[in-house]
Parts: C-alpha cells; sequence; structure tokens
C-alpha cells in the first residue's frame, strides 16, 4: 500500500517540520557526534508505520542505518524496543518527531482496529473503516486499519457509488437514485461496485425492487443506524441476497452486539475519527527511564 503518492506526502510533511533547517540541533549538538536511538514503546498495541518512518530518516539523511526490530502489524508491548537507528546525531534529532508522528497516529488507528475485530470474532463479521479520516492522511490510516486486522472500505468517492440518506432525499426517491445510476453506468462510465444505505425496511425493500427493476447488480446493503434487533430482521428478509453492511452509532460497546446479529460487515468511523495515538517515544538507549 506505500505508494509514491503517500511517499510525496512525507515529504511535504518534512519540509513543514524542518523548513530552512533544525537550529536547536544545529546549536546545540557536535556536527560530527555519531549516536544510537532507539524507538519504544510506551504501552500495549499494534505497530503501525515502520515503513513510513523508514522513508522520513532516509529523507532526512541517507546515512542513517535504520533497522526494524518490530515490522507493522507486530503486537508490541510496554517498553519494547521497535527501531534502531544509528548516525549522525543531529540527523536522528532532526526525523525524531515527524517519524514518531506517523507511528504513533498510525499505530492507535491499527490498534483500535485490532480491537474492534477481536470483538467480532466468532461471529463471522468484519470491520470496517469509512472515510472519516485526517485529511491528507487517508492512505496512511487506511494501511493501519488493515495492519491492525481490520477491512477498508472505498478509498473515495471515485472508486465506489455509494448511495447515502442524502443522495436519496436530493433524488427525490431511492427508486429515482437508482435509476440514476443505471443510466450512468449504461452511459459508458466505469462500473464500480454499488452499495446503498437504507434507513428503514420499507427502504430496503425499495431498493432491491428498484435495483431489479433496472438490472443494476448491488454489492451490499448498508443499514444506517439500524439497532441490533432492527439488523437482525434485515439479516432475516434479506436471508443471504446479499451482504449486509451495519453503520452509525456503533463503537466498542455494541459492536459484538450487531455481528451477533448476523451482518457480514460493520463500518465504523471511530476507527480514524477518534482514535488515540499509541505511545511511542526516540530514547538513546534501548530501554525507557526508570
Amino acid at each position: 500500500m506505500w505508494t509514491q503518492a503517500m511517499k510525496r506526502a512525507v515529504e511535504w510533511a518534512l519540509e513543514e517540520d524542518l523548513g530552512s533547517g533544525d537550529c536547536t540541533s544545529l546549536s546545540s549538538v557536535p556536527e560530527e557526534m555519531v549516536h544510537e536511538g532507539f524507538i519504544l514503546a510506551k504501552e500495549d498495541g499494534v505497530l503501525a508505520g515502520v515503513e513510513v518512518a523508514r522513508h522520513v530518516f532516509e529523507l532526512v539523511d541517507a546515512t542513517v542505518s535504520f533497522e526494524a526490530l518490530r515490522s507493522d502489524g507486530a503486537l508490541v508491548t510496554y517498553g519494547e524496543a521497535v527501531i534502531k537507528v544509528k548516525g549522525p546525531a543531529r540527523s536522528i534529532l532532526s526525523a525524531e518527531r515527524l517519524a514518531l508522528n506517523f507511528m504513533q497516529r498510525m499505530s492507535g488507528v491499527a490498534t483500535m482496529a485490532h480491537r474492534a475485530q477481536a470483538l467480532l470474532e466468532g461471529t463471522g463479521a468484519r470491520v470496517l473503516d469509512t472515510r472519516k479520516t485526517t485529511p491528507g492522511l487517508r492512505a496512511f490510516e487506511k494501511w493501519a486499519v488493515a495492519l491492525g486486522g481490520g477491512t477498508n472500505h472505498r478509498m473515495g468517492l471515485y472508486d465506489m457509488v455509494l448511495i447515502k440518506d442524502n443522495h436519496v432525499d436530493y433524488a427525490g426517491s431511492m427508486t429515482e437514485a437508482l435509476r440514476g445510476v443505471h443510466r450512468y453506468f449504461e452511459a459508458g462510465a466505469e462500473r464500480v461496485p454499488v452499495v446503498v444505505e437504507v434507513r428503514s425496511m420499507e427502504e430496503l425493500r425499495e431498493a432491491r425492487h428498484a435495483a431489479a427493476e433496472v438490472g443494476l447488480g448491488l454489492t451490499r446493503l448498508l443499514l444506517d443506524n439500524f439497532t441490533p434487533d432492527q439488523a437482525r430482521e434485515a439479516v432475516a428478509e434479506v436471508a443471504g441476497a446479499l451482504p449486509l453492511e451495519a453503520s452509525g452509532g456503533i463503537d466498542l460497546t455494541n459492536l459484538r452486539a450487531y455481528g451477533e446479529a448476523g451482518v457480514n460487515f460493520v463500518s465504523m468511523g471511530a476507527l480514524t475519527h477518534s482514535v488515540k495515538s499509541l505511545d511511542l517515544s526516540l530514547k538513546s538507549q534501548p530501554v525507557l527511564p526508570a
């Protein structure tokens, strides 16, 4: 998932941080000093962003050696050294914060995804992310979701038709919205997956009828703000004809209830929009201070 666009994003972030130079390190640390540095976990979680950190150090100074002691997706514990670097001390200090920023954010997302998917164990349901991501960091956060064991939803507005409540309201009805999608494809647009959000059992039935009427294949139905009992009713009605996704107001406290209701997917904006970063720190020694 490591793309050229993501590498450019790291370059822009480094430009933002480094600017004309790290005046603190340039003024306080001897130019000839070579040192080691260790990135340490200060809490348990799922590690993510190791390869991003590697790129940050390469950009700052290619002479800095970078050794990943733990890989992306690994479960790490408090006090564990996950990365070792060695090279000019000034360069290590200049790269430190940006490398940690990416790693802490991504590791927090990966840890949340891991916890969420673990809560669904035995139900057969998969946890999905959403587009509720930090602007400019979507690819990094979705990468982290996958590293934590979650499943990626659409990347953006271009790779899936997702009919939501406002589309239905603006089009006038669910039927008119789906007729419009059919015309769009018939006019030669790329045929991407089609997911339809429904707000009630009546809208669910209308969506299935309208799609069948125009010969439009649906990828799945999204149950918007259904309770677990309502989701169970939808599962019984659809009877396996289409995958179902539950969404809206779902967090770690009620996630499993949706899995037990029988849906195939549960999407959670909380995987990315309000996650706590994992606490990581760079130290000169491979142990945390007592």
